[in-house]
């Protein structure tokens, strides 16, 4: 799928379409999406789906050029607690005392210059885990 009109679109337009794109492909690969841009005090979580009995909070993360970090080496320990912090939220305020299984994955969008444009994605399930 080519992607030339992000180019000319703001920041905002071209973080929610890649986060529409992850969701479809998420869809397509059986994952429910239960949730999308779930925001506490303490940060925000793109995607929330559901994958079978488990619970799935996914960052996507969108590149131009893979000449720096990647999509995936952007979620820093920084990152990662800010991610975990906001899923505790979200799992406190819908499950209280009774969260179900839980993973974060990444999803990563690169710009692939070879194939015309279009994005690679990569989907790292189990990316991290929470250090409780």
């Amino acid at each position: 799928m080519k992607f030339s009109w992000l180019k000319k679109a703001s920041p905002e337009t071209v973080g929610k379409s890649a986060e529409n794109y992850v969701a479809r492909h998420l869809k397509r690969e059986g994952l429910t999406i239960v949730a999308s841009n779930y925001r506490s005090r303490r940060g925000e979580i793109d995607l929330i789906a559901r994958a079978g009995d488990s619970l799935v909070f996914i960052e996507v993360r969108l590149r131009n050029h893979r000449q720096f970090a990647s999509g995936m080496e952007s979620v820093d320990r920084r990152k990662q607690e800010r991610l975990i912090a906001t899923a505790n939220a979200y799992l406190q305020e819908n499950y209280g005392n009774n969260p179900p299984p839980c993973r974060f994955d990444v999803v990563s969008l690169a710009t692939n210059r070879d194939n015309g444009g279009q994005y690679d994605l990569e989907w790292l399930r189990d990316a991290f885990r929470p250090e409780f």
